[in-house]
C-alpha cells in the first residue's frame, strides 16, 4: 500500500503540473477545439487513467453504480460538452475534478493506512522460523512444529507457539497482546502464550498447541475477520448507496434532457443543463459516506486492539456503544478464582501451629481446600514435615488425624460437634475450616476466593458511564454471593445457578433492558452459552477458556475489567465519529445538489462537496485512533 499511495502522489504531481502547463498554453495562444482536448487529455489521462479503467470494468459487468463509473461519466462529459454548438469548453474543470478525485483517493488510503498500523502490528506476532531443540538445534518453519515439541526462544525474540517453559526464566513483553507495559515474569512450569517477547532470559518451552491453533493466530483470525461484521451504520450506507446511485443517475438525466424538451429549444439549452447534470453528478458521488464510516470503524477496532481489546466486528461497537446493562460472572471474572486463606482466628495458640495442624490433617488431600492450607503455612518459608498417620475423612464433614503423636480435626462444624469440641463459630462467608487438637478448640481459618484488586474502580467507571445495572451471576452460596456483590456495588445477584440458569437469567435481564443493550463478562466453559446469548459476550482472554473466548465478541487480553469501560469509550466515541461524517456529508451534498439542479453550483463547488467532503471526512474518522 505504500508503494502504490508513492505512485499516487507522483502522478498528482505531474498530473498538476501538465494542467497547469496546459492551461497556461491555453490562454496564451488561440488553439483549436481538437488541440486544445488533446493537450488537456495528457494530465487528464494521467491523473485518471485508472478511474477510466475500473469503470469500464465495471461496465462490463453490469455493475454500473459506483464511484468510478461516476467519475468517469461527469469528467468525460465535461470534456465533451465543449463540442456542443454555444457551449463554453470545460476541458480544466474535467481535468481539475478528475485531480482533486485522485487527491481523495490518497488522503482515503493514508487514512486506511494509517488506522491499520495499530492492527498490522499484530501480523508480527507469528515468527516464521522456529528454534527447535534436540540432539542439535534446528531451524524449522513455524506451522512444521508438532504440539509437545521443545523450542528455545533466545533474547529478543517473540514466542511463536503456546506452552509451558520447561527449563529458563525470563521477563516477556505482552503489550502486542494485552497493551499492558509491565513486563511479565516467568519461570519453570508456567505457561507462555504466542506473540510474547522474550526480554531476558534463553526460555525452552514444551509446545501446547500448532501454529493455527495458537493465540496469536486466533488473535489474527479474530481482527481480520472482525471487518465482516458490519455496525449498523455501515449496513445503512451500504444500502443507501445500492438505491441512491443509481437514483442519482436517473435523476441528473432527467436534469440533462428534459427542461431542453419542455424548454422547446432544445439545441440551444441543452449545453446549459447538460452542464448542470454533470455537476448534478460529481456532488452526488457518495464516497465521503462509503469511505469515511467503514474507516472510522476499522480505526476504532484498531484503537480498542492497541488496548489489548479484540473486538470481532463493528456490529459489536454499536451494541457497546448502547450498554445499559452489564452481567458478570462472579468466579475468575470478578474473583481471582483461587482458593486463599484470607484469615486465622487463634484461640490458644500461635497462627503458624494453627496452620500446620490444619496443613498436616489434610496433608494426603488434593483438595483446593487442602492446598489452600498448605500454601498459606509455606509461607513461613518451611516444608511440611510433620509425621501423619490414621488419617479418617467424614464425608460431608472434613478430617481426623494423627499429627505427631495428637489427634487433629479439620472440617466444619459438624465436625467439631460430631466430636464434643467446644468451639466458637465464625460468621464470616467463605470456607470455614475449624481446628482442634485433643479435643481442644485451636482455631478457624477463613478460606475465601478473593476479590480482583481492580474490580470496584473498574465497576465505578462502568456507572460514572450511564450503565443503569449491574448483575453477578453466580453458581456460588448465597450468603458469599451476598458479601461479594455487596462489596464490589453490584446492583443485583443471582445465586446458586447452574448453567442453563445463567442463560435463563441473561434472558430476564434483557427483557427488562429493551432500549439498550445487556454485555455479559465471563470467563470459563460453563459461561460459553450465556456469551452467545447476550446481546455483547466478552471474554476475559488471559484467564479465560478457549470455549469461552471463541463463544465471546469481545475479548480482553489481560483480564483488566477496567478496560470493559475503555471498550465502551472507544466504541461510543467511534460511533459518534460515523455519524458525524454522516450528517455533514448528507448535508453538504444535499444543499450542493439543490444549487446544482438550478445552475448556481459550478463544477468547482461540486468537486468541493464531493471530494473536499471525502477528504475532511476521512480526516475526522481518523480521530478514532485517537
Amino acid at each position: 500500500m505504500e508503494k502504490e499511495n508513492k505512485q499516487r502522489l507522483i502522478r498528482i504531481i505531474l498530473s498538476a503540473v501538465l494542467l497547469a502547463a496546459a492551461f497556461t498554453v491555453d490562454k496564451l495562444l488561440s488553439l483549436p477545439l481538437w488541440a486544445s482536448l488533446i493537450m488537456f487529455l495528457v494530465p487528464y489521462l494521467v491523473a485518471g487513467y485508472d478511474v477510466l479503467l475500473e469503470a469500464g470494468e465495471n461496465i462490463i459487468h453490469f455493475d454500473f453504480f459506483d464511484e468510478d463509473f461516476l467519475m468517469a461519466l461527469a469528467t468525460v462529459g465535461a470534456l465533451a460538452i465543449g463540442f456542443i454548438p454555444g457551449a463554453k469548453p470545460q476541458f480544466a474543470e474535467a481535468v481539475f475534478v478528475m485531480l482533486f478525485f485522485q487527491v481523495g483517493e490518497f488522503f482515503e488510503d493514508l487514512a486506511e493506512d494509517k488506522a491499520r498500523e495499530s492492527v498490522t502490528t499484530l501480523m508480527d506476532l507469528q515468527p516464521g522460523i522456529v528454534h527447535l531443540d534436540g540432539e542439535t538445534v534446528t531451524d524449522v518453519n513455524a506451522e512444521d512444529v508438532p504440539t509437545g515439541s521443545v523450542i528455545i526462544v533466545k533474547p529478543g525474540e517473540r514466542i511463536p507457539l503456546d506452552g509451558v517453559v520447561v527449563e529458563g526464566k525470563s521477563s516477556l513483553d505482552t503489550r502486542a497482546l494485552t497493551g499492558e507495559s509491565v513486563p511479565l515474569d516467568v519461570k519453570e512450569n508456567e505457561k507462555v502464550v504466542s506473540g510474547c517477547v522474550n526480554m531476558s532470559g534463553v526460555l525452552k518451552i514444551r509446545t501446547s498447541s500448532v501454529l493455527s491453533e495458537s493465540t496469536a493466530a486466533r488473535i489474527l483470525d479474530l481482527v481480520e475477520n472482525a471487518a465482516e461484521k458490519k455496525s449498523k451504520s455501515e449496513s445503512f450506507i451500504r444500502k443507501f448507496a445500492r438505491y441512491y446511485t443509481p437514483a442519482v443517475v436517473i435523476g441528473a438525466l432527467i436534469l440533462a434532457f428534459i427542461p431542453p424538451i419542455i424548454s422547446g429549444d432544445f439545441a440551444a439549452s441543452f449545453a446549459k443543463w447538460l452542464y448542470r447534470a454533470l455537476t448534478f453528478l460529481i456532488v452526488s458521488c457518495p464516497c465521503a459516506l462509503v469511505v469515511s464510516v467503514p474507516l472510522s470503524f476499522f480505526g476504532g477496532i484498531g484503537k480498542a486492539s492497541e488496548n489489548g481489546i479484540l473486538i470481532k466486528g463493528s456490529n459489536y461497537m454499536d451494541m457497546l456503544a448502547n450498554t445499559t446493562a452489564v452481567v458478570f460472572d462472579k468466579t475468575g471474572t470478578l474473583t481471582q478464582g483461587v482458593f486463599q486463606v484470607s484469615e486465622a482466628k487463634c484461640f490458644g495458640c500461635e497462627e503458624k501451629e494453627l496452620l500446620f495442624l490444619a496443613a498436616s490433617a489434610e496433608k494426603f488431600s488434593t483438595h483446593p481446600i487442602a492446598q489452600s492450607l498448605s500454601q498459606a503455612y509455606n509461607v513461613y518459608g518451611e516444608q511440611l514435615s510433620s509425621s501423619v498417620s490414621e488419617v479418617e475423612e467424614a464425608a460431608g464433614l472434613g478430617v481426623k488425624a494423627n499429627v505427631d503423636g495428637k489427634t487433629v480435626l479439620a472440617g466444619n462444624v459438624s465436625l467439631m460437634e460430631k466430636f464434643g469440641v467446644d468451639y466458637t463459630a465464625c460468621d464470616k462467608s467463605g470456607t470455614v475450616v475449624y481446628v482442634a487438637m485433643d479435643g481442644v478448640f485451636m482455631g478457624y481459618i477463613l478460606i475465601s476466593d478473593r476479590v480482583k484488586t481492580d474490580i470496584v474502580k473498574a465497576i465505578e467507571k462502568i456507572k460514572q458511564q450511564g450503565v443503569l445495572s449491574t448483575v453477578m451471576l453466580t453458581g456460588d452460596k448465597e450468603e458469599i454471593s451476598r458479601q461479594v456483590a455487596s462489596e464490589l456495588g453490584i446492583d443485583s445477584y443471582f445465586a446458586e445457578l447452574l448453567p442453563t440458569d445463567k442463560v435463563e437469567k441473561i434472558e430476564s435481564v434483557i427483557a427488562e433492558n429493551e432500549s439498550g443493550a445487556v454485555v455479559f463478562v465471563g470467563d470459563g466453559i460453563n459461561d460459553a452459552p450465556v456469551l452467545k446469548r447476550a446481546d455483547v459476550g466478552v471474554a476475559m482472554g488471559s484467564m479465560g477458556s478457549e470455549a469461552a473466548i471463541e463463544a465471546a465478541d469481545v475479548v480482553i487480553m489481560d483480564d483488566n475489567l477496567s478496560k470493559l469501560s475503555t471498550a465502551i469509550s472507544i466504541s461510543r466515541r467511534t460511533i459518534g465519529i460515523a455519524k458525524q461524517n454522516i450528517f455533514f456529508a448528507i448535508t453538504v451534498k444535499l444543499c450542493v445538489l439543490a444549487l446544482s439542479a438550478v445552475g448556481l453550483a459550478p463544477l468547482s463547488l461540486a468537486v468541493f462537496a464531493d471530494v473536499g467532503v471525502l477528504v475532511l471526512a476521512v480526516v475526522n474518522a481518523m480521530r478514532a485512533l485517537k
